[in-house]
Parts: structure tokens; sequence; C-alpha cells
């Protein structure tokens, strides 16, 4: 199955880099070129892309707004959007990923780190660099940089929903831990975790494991922790 990739950048230069790397593997395509956030949105559906490489800024509508958007259509559920970003410690970061972005990378990874990017994001199982990820919503949580109306006050309540191992296997999820890593620690099967994961993220109305993550740290039931 081809990977359907959208591409949006306000530097043609970049996107005409990002397109040669991407169109030269055989599992990837590139479907589309977006010069902003609202081309973005429009191209993800007519083009039914599967995942979004957005830059975070872009004139008009930026890639923040934009993954707003991608996340609120219905009709775009499957799409999962990889914010690029040059500079990778930015509350920007933090925001995207409650915005309902699966992960962030930085412009300046290894081409082999973008592919690889892709591809995760597009099998929805695990968060970009997990531990980055999770590190900086640590950071910016226990700064009270990432508070502010965007919180959800529901979401503690909804933890109540959870049954005790879908809990545990959360805590596991916001730890960094990929789904083989949370069944060896947890003693049990992958697909277990996997079943876990998926009920988790319906119950508490999550799109991926980066929301999952952000609920984990929001609710109050993973404690920020700076090294």
């Amino acid at each position: 199955m081809t990977i359907r990739v959208l591409l949006a950048d306000d530097q043609a230069l970049l996107r005409s880099a990002f397109r040669v790397l991407v169109d030269s593997e055989p599992d990837m395509e590139v479907v589309g070129e977006a010069s902003d956030g609202a081309q973005a949105v429009r191209l993800a559906k007519e083009e039914r892309a599967d995942v979004v490489l957005m830059d975070i800024r872009m004139p008009g509508t930026d890639g923040l707004a934009a993954t707003r958007l991608i996340s609120a259509d219905p009709s775009l559920a499957h799409v999962r959007v990889v914010i690029l970003t040059t500079f990778e410690v930015d509350d920007y970061v933090v925001r995207s990923l409650r915005a309902g972005a699966s992960g962030f990378l930085g412009k300046g990874s290894e081409p082999d780190e973008l592919l690889n990017a892709i591809r995760i994001a597009a099998g929805g199982e695990a968060l970009l660099s997990p531990a980055a990820t999770k590190g900086l919503i640590a950071r910016f949580l226990a700064q009270g940089d990432a508070a502010g109306d965007e919180d959800d006050p529901a979401r503690a309540q909804r933890l109540a929903a959870l049954t005790g191992r879908e809990r545990e296997v959360l805590v596991q999820v916001a730890g960094g831990h990929s789904n083989d890593g949370i069944a060896e620690r947890l003693e049990v099967s992958p697909l277990t975790v996997k079943t876990h994961v998926n009920r988790a993220m319906a119950k508490l109305g999550a799109r991926d494991r980066a929301q999952l993550v952000v609920i984990a740290y929001e609710s109050g039931l993973v404690r920020p922790r700076v090294d």
C-alpha cells in the first residue's frame, strides 16, 4: 500500500527537496504541495492524503490552524499530520500536538528520519520521537507555558472511564514506550497492548498516541519531570 504524502511549506525549494526524497521511496508518493495552511486542508481532502508534512509557520493560515481544521473534520479522520519545525524546543510543538498532530520533526533531521516518521505516522502505531516529544510536553507543562484556555477540565473525569489496565498502559504510552516495549514491561502480548491503547483512545477522544501523551499529562495521571 502506497502512502500518500502532502507537503505543506511556504518555501518552494524545501518542498522540492522533500518531493524528491519522498518520491524516491517505493512505498510512498507525493500527491500534492501546499504553500499555506488553507491550501493544505483543501488538498488533504481532494488528494486523499494519508500524511501531511506541515510547516508550522506559514503566511495566512499557519500550520497550527491547518492542523486544527484537519483534526476537526470527520472526513479527514484518517489523515496524520507531522509538524516540521526549525525550532524543536518550541511551545508551538505542544500546541500542535493538542491540535491533533501526530508528532513533530526538526527540519534538520536526517532523510532516513523523515521517511521513517512518515511511515510511523501512516501506520498510527507510535508517536514520532516519543521520548523527545514526551520530554518537551513535560517541560512546558512543568513551567506552566502550555496551560491556557485550550485545557479540557473534563479529561480528568474521563479517566474514570478507563479500566485499571488501560490506565497502566496509558502511563507507559506517556513514557514514550512502543507497544512491544509496553508488552514486555507488563508481560502481556503486543496485541493486547494495542487493544488497550485503542480503547483508551476511544474513551478519551484521542486521535492517536500523541494525544494520549498530552491527555496523560494534562489530567495529572503522569507528573512532569524536568531533568
